[in-house]
């Protein structure tokens, strides 16, 4: 197929899950492989990731999958993705650090081709030519995309901010920017997170001397929670707490291993090494202060644990100091706000974002926008990386500046070549989660059958027949979460199977699926006159 095309898989219509692929003259591009939350609506699912179904029958084509930045939504997904793809992966130091620990925990990293490009470094895959340009954003290295082919140059944006005192790395690089506005652009394909936000997101210096005063002042114990990756936030949270006379841990595996990524990669030179959560639990109080994985209130972050006094090394109570220095991601505001319950409950005062300036977006609000607009004039604009609301908003202001906007969901094929660019058709996408080491289908099977565990129940009942069907003894019946074990309903239960299951004629009783199926259906109707809920049923026959 000769042309150039746009296919999110993940990441637009939402945020999270990113999942970009490009087609060039029948050749695919994948860009970035991240990972979303399941939220209120998907109760039974924690973390999910895209379907690569339709990426991963095509994976012959497929040249490589090229990373932007560290964070999770971006390159979480990688390790549970690759083995449906199976293709090189090219991201920079500072994400092929990151992503060779989660390779290795994966047993992946003696397969994958991790191939490292620097910035500014072009390099041909097939009929693209991708170029990494620097960016800001709250994570080190992150990088916009260029890939030109012979139909003309796109612009990845990834996520981005412009920040002109960004402490970790140097600001966006704006002059790039200018020259490839200069070169000609045929489309930007372009964050936007805070597309609604008016102004400028604001500036990580600004929030280091905000913490640096609020800390100073605090009594007790200190804890401060932040997402793993922002190295800036890190770095400031720690110079804080030393300012402060307090010693500084971290908390949580996924701060460690970002913290030995930035070591490698040569950042956090000005903080010494940390105190080990085994040694924190001795030191004095007023000396303390803990950096802590579980900003977004993931259950089995080591924030959640302290919360439920289950942390092996650590507590904090009254006296004590818990600061969220992060947003909440759209969809966990409830785990969130039963996090910060807790530890009130616990007697921490609690402080975020909302009451402090303890934290800046790490994408463009509405004035940085602009700019890259100006700068870049892309002749076409495509809004990804949000809700309807925030792509919608970014594509009238792409208008104003006089970019045509094409608005997408995943799915969506966008032809970028040809007279008239815009979308001609769409591609099977969906979601998975993530079960231990294994990938479910969100619809049907295995999840939906939590899912109605989940608002229904479920009742085991286990029972033995003899030859003829007939019960012998009285069948156990339980029903977690439905009746008590040791109250009068399971055992009535059990009465009626036994009714149920000697009422069954005797040929049914005599075939062993038909019995088991029969006996299910007497289980099920008598729990539903009980509690007008129709559970899972599960029943175990033994014949003698």
């Amino acid at each position: 197929m000769n042309d150039l095309a746009f296919i999110p898989l993940g990441g637009a219509g939402e945020i999270g899950m990113n999942l970009n692929v490009y087609r060039c003259d029948g050749r695919l591009l994948a860009v970035d492989c991240g990972i979303g939350f399941g939220g209120p609506e998907n109760p039974a699912v924690e973390i999910m990731v895209p379907d690569p179904a339709w990426l991963a029958e095509r994976r012959d084509a497929l040249e490589a999958l090229v990373i932007t930045h560290a964070h999770e939504d971006h390159v979480g997904a990688v390790a549970h993705l690759w083995p449906a793809l199976r293709c090189p992966v090219i991201a920079g130091p500072f994400v092929s650090a990151v992503l060779r620990r989660k390779l290795a925990e994966a047993g992946l990293s003696q397969e994958v081709e991790l191939i490292t490009l620097p910035r500014r470094t072009r390099r041909a895959l097939g009929p693209f030519e991708i170029e990494f340009l620097h960016v800001t954003h709250s994570v080190p290295e992150a990088s916009a995309l260029v890939l030109r082919t012979r139909h003309g140059t796109v612009l990845h944006t990834g996520d981005w901010k412009l920040d002109p005192h960004p402490l970790i790395g140097p600001p966006t690089d704006e002059a790039a920017f200018a020259r490839l506005g200069e070169e000609g652009v045929l489309a930007m394909v372009c964050d936007s997170t805070n597309a609604l936000v008016e102004g400028h997101s604001g500036s990580e210096g600004e929030v280091r001397r905000n913490l640096a005063a609020l800390i100073r002042g605090l009594k007790g114990r200190v804890a401060v929670t932040c997402f793993a990756t922002n190295l800036a936030r890190v770095e400031s949270i720690a110079l804080a707490g030393m300012a402060a006379g307090r010693e500084v841990a971290l908390f949580g595996r996924s701060l460690r291993n970002a913290v030995q990524a930035a070591r490698e990669c040569g950042y956090l030179e000005a903080v010494p090494d940390f105190v080990s959560e085994e040694e924190a639990g001795f030191i004095p109080d007023d000396n303390l202060l803990l950096i802590c994985t579980g900003s977004q209130g993931e259950e089995r972050s080591a924030l959640a644990k302290i919360a439920a006094d289950t942390h092996p090394n650590i507590s904090l109570g009254r006296g004590d100091t818990v600061i969220f220095s992060s947003r909440m991601i759209p969809g966990n505001e409830r785990a969130i706000l039963r996090l910060q319950d807790e530890l009130s409950r616990r007697g921490c005062r609690v402080m975020t974002a909302e009451d402090h300036a303890v934290h800046v977006s790490g994408h463009p609000a509405r004035d940085e926008l602009k700019r890259l607009y100006e700068l870049v004039r892309p002749r076409f604009a495509i809004p990804v990386h949000g809700e309807w609301r925030h792509l919608s908003e970014h594509a009238a202001l792409a208008r104003e500046w006089g970019a045509r906007p094409i608005l997408v969901e995943d799915g969506d094929v966008v032809r970028l070549s040809g007279q008239e660019p815009g979308v001609e058709g769409s591609v099977p996408t969906g979601r998975l989660a993530v079960d231990g080491n294994r990938l479910l289908p969100l619809q049907g099977g295995l999840i939906g059958a939590r899912k109605r565990m989940l608002f229904n129940g479920i009742v085991v009942a286990s029972l033995a027949v003899d030859g003829e069907g007939r019960v012998l003894g009285r069948p156990r019946v339980s029903a977690p979460g439905l009746f008590e074990a040791e109250g009068p309903e399971p055992q009535q239960l059990a009465d009626e199977l036994a009714r149920g299951v000697n009422e069954l004629p005797k040929g049914l009783r005599r075939e062993d699926e038909a019995l088991a199926e029969a006996a299910r259906g007497v289980l099920r109707k008598a729990v539903g006159r009980r509690l007008r809920k129709r559970p899972n049923v599960e029943v175990h026959l033994l014949r003698v």
